[in-house]
């Protein structure tokens, strides 16, 4: 049995609209993304960006920086480091726009403060930025993090009629190309960052759910509300392999979400991830974690899951999986390789899981977080909740050991039997 942890112990934070997007901006820093739509509801529409730190027994995550994006909501992003400043592109309705997040190190007389530290609420610690698009932040260094966020180009990526909606954007790990996919069906994919288009390829006859890069950047997977899930080979702009299986009990089901994962932390060596969905059915119908061979198109291996999936992120060294459920509100943790689940957190979230993020590993644009975890998984949802979900070390022996400790046992047995003349 996985450890199962109470929701509430995972609280981060609290915002003020709907979140439907998360990315990690640096190793330490969130951005949470969503916002209420054009009607004149009052509920803001924007982003959030938030430090995350650990002091000794949980996580916490103080408010660097809120920009509002007017009466448009984002509903996806994806981010790219580059060099001293991020660029984020944002999916807002039937565009997509570009911004640069600048981010510059100043001593604390350098810069006036722009952040009043609140009151403690629900044991979530805030910070309240003064201006909508700059925030400071205090390190322990006595210097502070600031973001400076600047709109760029903003290009439509989908045509539909009446109501052209994008769906989802990805950038490429190379970082030369994004692609988009919108309720049209096509999949965009352009020159990045000058987002400038290189080709349309008609993917899907209904809208697209998800889209992922592989870790080479050479092959892009899509998934769409057809029931399709196709892997695209970019160079030639042609489908390369089409995924197919067999569902249980005649049970038609949909892709809803895939992500790519390295193997040992190399781009030459990937799985890919799917979730499927029963189609129009509820209750008591399982959903399934799927691990593909992409030669062939064929599964590897299955899980199946007691309810309908939202959710989907896999850590950049490609050993952990995390999926986020659509009644419950569920996260769950498993082990990549053999879709073994090691995390359970029942009702996480009052409402359907909309994303998730693991934090970093690596340390390309700064240490990671310390913690004693071994992994650990940022999830949002239209309950506007920010909540983090933890996996401690597992107490396991080494291969190798075990491998001794077989031979041991076995000769030790050897010698007993001779011993007593068996």
């Amino acid at each position: 049995m996985p450890p199962v942890r109470k929701p509430n112990e995972g609280l981060l934070a609290r915002v003020n609209f709907p979140l439907y997007s998360v990315e990690m901006l640096t190793s330490r820093h969130v951005l949470v993304a969503g916002g209420g739509g054009s009607s004149k509801t009052g509920v803001a529409n924007g982003f959030e960006i938030y430090e995350l730190y650990h002091n000794g027994t949980s996580f916490v995550a103080e408010e660097v920086l809120r920009h509002e994006t007017g009466p448009t909501v984002v509903m996806n992003c994806a981010i790219r480091p580059d060099e001293r400043r991020t660029l984020l592109v944002a999916g807002q309705e039937s565009h997509c726009q570009l911004y640069m997040i600048n981010t510059k190190i100043v001593s604390d007389g350098d810069e006036e403060d722009t952040k009043e530290a609140s009151g403690e609420a629900n044991g979530v610690r805030n910070r309240k930025a003064s201006a909508k698009t700059s925030g400071v932040q205090k390190i322990p260094t006595n210097k502070r993090i600031m973001f400076e966020v600047k709109a760029g180009d903003s290009i439509q990526t989908d045509f539909a009629k009446p109501d052209p909606l994008q769906r989802v954007v990805r950038i490429s790990p190379n970082g030369k190309l994004m692609a988009t996919g919108g309720i049209d069906g096509f999949i965009r994919v352009w020159n990045f960052p000058s987002m400038t288009k290189i080709t349309d390829i008609k993917g899907h006859s209904k809208e697209i759910d998800d889209l992922d890069f592989s870790p080479n950047s050479r092959f892009l997977c899509s998934v769409a509300k057809d029931g399709a899930a196709s892997i695209w080979n970019l160079q030639s702009g042609q489908e390369a392999t089409k995924l197919t299986w067999t569902p249980p009990e005649g049970i038609k089901y949909l892709f809803k979400r895939c992500k790519y994962g390295t193997i040992e932390g190399r781009n030459d060596k990937f799985r890919l991830f799917t979730l499927a969905n029963p189609l129009g059915k509820s209750g008591k119908i399982k959903g399934f974690l799927q691990s593909w061979n992409i030669d062939t198109g064929k599964l590897n291996s299955i899980v199946d899951i007691d309810e309908s999936l939202a959710a989907l992120a896999v850590r950049e060294d490609g050993r952990f999986v995390a999926v986020g459920t659509m009644f419950t509100g569920s996260v769950s943790i498993y082990i990549a390789f053999s879709l073994q689940r090691v995390l359970h957190i029942p009702n996480a979230h009052s409402m359907f899981v909309t994303g998730l993020a693991f934090l970093p590993v690596t340390d390309i644009d700064g240490p990671a977080i310390s913690s004693n975890t071994e992994a650990s998984v940022v999830s949002i949802s239209v309950d506007n909740r920010v909540c983090i979900h933890s996996l401690q070390y597992r107490h396991t022996l080494p291969e190798w050991l075990a491998i001794i400790l077989i031979i041991v046992v076995l000769f030790m047995t050897f010698v007993f039997c001779s011993y007593m003349g068996i």
